[in-house]
């Protein structure tokens, strides 16, 4: 396997999260509730879920190890997705999904403090970029920006932590876990939380059942769910000490630059800066030289 395969990984990764984070809020917007494409998103994992163990020939680990790792990884991944659906219903996306972008510093701390993973003068760098510029995507001044202690914001933090955590134990599981195993966990566990989302949703309201509605959402998760698949295996290849940053920097940027060109804005400087910031963040971390191999097999 070549030692860049995880950028691959990681590019597509990239790409389609950030395409689906431009036009996620689309079948809200035309009156499809967040929870249901919540149920929405938990399918679309079934197509990926089974290409993956087609590979394998359907084999999926059920050992006590495995069965704990993926289902925390799938726990705090639609856990995460679930806040996250909370969290847009009562507070600014503009400011909530720039704190949820953080979640590489929990990943990148754990990864430091417990894996004792390190990288070059170029991967640090990249980092620094990438966490300095994920801030400035959607700053914003005035009383909005200050609205901290609103249920909104204890939600995106939540998302943070989950999401920080579950890159993780990604990168943990990935010794001893076939990838296409932990994969296999996710979808499973997102599936279960779908009654939890349909209880949440209200039916009181006129749901869009239309082409715009559940069927747009599935055209539009499936980016998110092909994406994850994606970044198992990124996670399984690289380091995650640079796979969390570059995909969490990268993906917002080109969601910034999709949005720009589609509402034709002119943004700010301090996005200008973000956007210069995180791009100059994945070209290091893309760039950056992989270590010697280890002469003894893990």
């Amino acid at each position: 396997m070549s030692s860049r395969t995880w950028l691959v990984y990681a590019l597509v990764t990239l790409g389609f999260w950030g395409v689906w984070g431009a036009f996620s809020g689309l079948p809200a917007n035309h009156g499809f509730p967040e929870t249901l494409i919540y149920c929405v998103w938990a399918l679309t994992m079934i197509p990926p879920a089974i290409f993956a163990l087609s590979r394998v020939g359907w084999r999926v680990q059920r050992d006590a190890r495995s069965l704990l790792y993926g289902s925390l990884i799938g726990l705090l991944g639609a856990g995460g997705q679930m806040l996250l659906f909370h969290a847009v219903r009562t507070g600014p996306a503009y400011l909530i999904f720039p704190v949820i972008s953080l979640s590489p510093v929990i990943t990148i701390g754990m990864s430091l403090a417990l894996l004792r993973e390190r990288t070059g003068k170029l991967g640090a760098l990249g980092i620094l970029f990438a966490l300095c510029s994920l801030p400035l995507f959607d700053y914003a001044s005035g009383p909005e920006a200050g609205a901290f202690g609103q249920l909104w914001f204890l939600s995106a933090l939540g998302v943070l932590i989950a999401w920080g955590v579950q890159g993780f134990f990604m990168k943990l599981a990935n010794a001893t876990m076939d990838a296409e195993s932990i994969f296999f966990y996710m979808a499973v566990t997102g599936l279960l939380l779908t009654p939890i989302a349909i209880a949440m949703t209200d039916f009181s309201v006129p749901v869009n059942w239309g082409l715009d509605g559940p069927y747009l959402a599935a055209a539009i998760q499936i980016l998110n769910s092909v994406g994850a698949l994606c970044l198992v295996y990124a996670f399984r290849y690289g380091k995650a000490i640079v796979v969390s940053p570059l995909t969490n920097a990268g993906a917002p940027l080109i969601t910034a630059v999709i949005s720009i060109l589609l509402l034709g804005a002119v943004p700010s400087g301090t996005k200008i800066a973000g956007i210069l910031l995180a791009l100059a963040a994945a070209v290091l971390l893309a760039i950056e030289p992989e270590p010697a191999p280890e002469s003894a097999s893990r």
